[in-house]
């Protein structure tokens, strides 16, 4: 069948998006109650939602922030990085999960990836780990935990940190445990486009009080009013104290009763994430010119994205033009992610491309596959179709 780029009938008549939010009167309703309570900012919402992530992952704190960028930043502060240090972490990521380094004066080291997997190759860390190494921030690309007993393995006896950005894998659990409580800190995020979503919003789960303090202090300013930290003892109850700089980084009552209400359909939303990706990797299993992901053995994955990786010596044409084709259908496909040391900023910092070159190998290649909880088998039919059709024209 000719391409709707080409003149021909596309799949579907109205774009399905890559990702969408699942928003019901449920959490319209958790949320105008607290627009008419006496919490707007932060308040008792925001220590039950707190409450509630840190149980669901066995952790025994959670901290939350406006984002999960700035969930992240925070972490950075609690490990102490700073000026000269270097942190760990994969270039198939969203910014933030190097930036946060920049932000504490640390510098982002880059190690490539697994082939097949995609995530952070704990062979790579292995070779870029100095004696400047501070901490290593080890991503869950597309939900699928890291393989980190071998990066505890890798730091132990040493100091380094281990930061597991989880920003896709609420729900996903390695070797049978959530992750959560398995690192040193690690964070989730609730973007709409997440498995559940506060608007925006961030939290770190961990198991260490001293980060746990840390991180509750520097997201309201290094401002505190307890007793046991302040230098002078014997003023009034209206007094505080700024122990350190720090950022308004609070997440907002109204965001976290949206978080508890979302929290309630959890299950529900990873049960639907899995049954699609299980008929995605049915069909796509039998689709020459393209390959899937690989779900390592150890990780109960629930999938944020779902990614393919288009074989082009099979096809007649690149990326791009793949993609332009899928968006003529209607099929709302994305990439994620550009190599964070390709952009411009990275570059002007010193960094090059071919540093990574599994990763950038993959980038050229990567599609991400529409996949949300309210898609319909039929959308999801859609999805299938497009690509069978695109793919099958294409192919050399």
């Amino acid at each position: 069948m000719k391409p709707a780029i080409l003149g021909g009938t596309p799949i579907r008549n109205k774009l399905l998006p890559y990702a969408k939010q699942y928003v019901d009167d449920e959490d319209c309703f958790a949320v105008n109650e607290v627009l008419k309570s006496n919490f707007l900012t932060t308040g008792p919402k925001v220590k039950e939602f707190e409450e509630i992530i840190a149980n669901y992952v066995s952790a025994k704190y959670a901290v939350s922030f406006s984002n999960g960028t700035a969930a992240l930043h925070g972490a950075c502060y609690a490990a102490g990085i700073k000026s000269g240090d270097e942190v760990i972490t994969t270039p198939i990521t969203f910014a933030a999960s190097a930036n946060c380094a920049l932000y504490m004066g640390g510098t982002p080291v880059f190690a490539d990836i697994d082939e097949e997997t995609f995530n952070i190759d704990v062979n790579e860390i292995a070779m870029k780990i100095t004696d400047k190494t501070k901490a290593i921030v080890p991503v869950d690309y597309t939900g699928q935990a890291v393989d980190i007993d071998a990066i505890k393995d890798l730091v132990k006896g040493t100091d380094i940190i281990v930061i597991e950005d989880g920003a896709h894998s609420l729900g996903t659990k390695y070797k049978g445990t959530r992750v959560g409580s398995l690192s040193d800190m690690t964070m989730f995020s609730f973007h709409p486009v997440k498995t559940i979503t506060t608007g925006e919003g961030g939290i770190i789960t961990t198991n260490n009080e001293e980060y746990y303090t840390k991180l509750i202090n520097f997201r309201s300013h290094n401002i505190t009013r307890d007793i046991n930290q302040l230098e002078n003892k014997n003023s009034g109850e209206w007094y505080y104290e700024q122990l350190d700089i720090g950022f308004n980084y609070r997440m907002t009552d109204f965001q976290a009763a949206l978080g508890l209400s979302q929290m309630k359909k959890l299950n529900k939303f990873i049960a639907r994430r899995k049954e699609i990706v299980n008929r995605y990797n049915e069909a796509f299993k039998e689709l020459d010119g393209v390959i899937l992901q690989k779900n390592a053995y150890f990780s109960d994955t629930v999938n944020h994205l779902y990614v393919l990786k288009l074989d082009l010596p099979k096809l007649k044409v690149d990326r791009k033009e793949i993609y332009n084709a899928l968006i003529g259908e209607n099929i709302g496909v994305h990439v994620h992610y550009i190599p964070v040391y390709w952009h411009p900023y990275y570059q002007r910092l010193g960094y090059k491309k071919g540093l990574c070159p599994k990763a950038e190998e993959l980038y050229n290649t990567l599609l991400t596959v529409p996949l949300f909880p309210a898609m319909s088998d039929e959308d999801v039919e859609d999805v299938i179709n497009g690509f069978n059709k695109i793919i099958n024209y294409y192919r050399r």
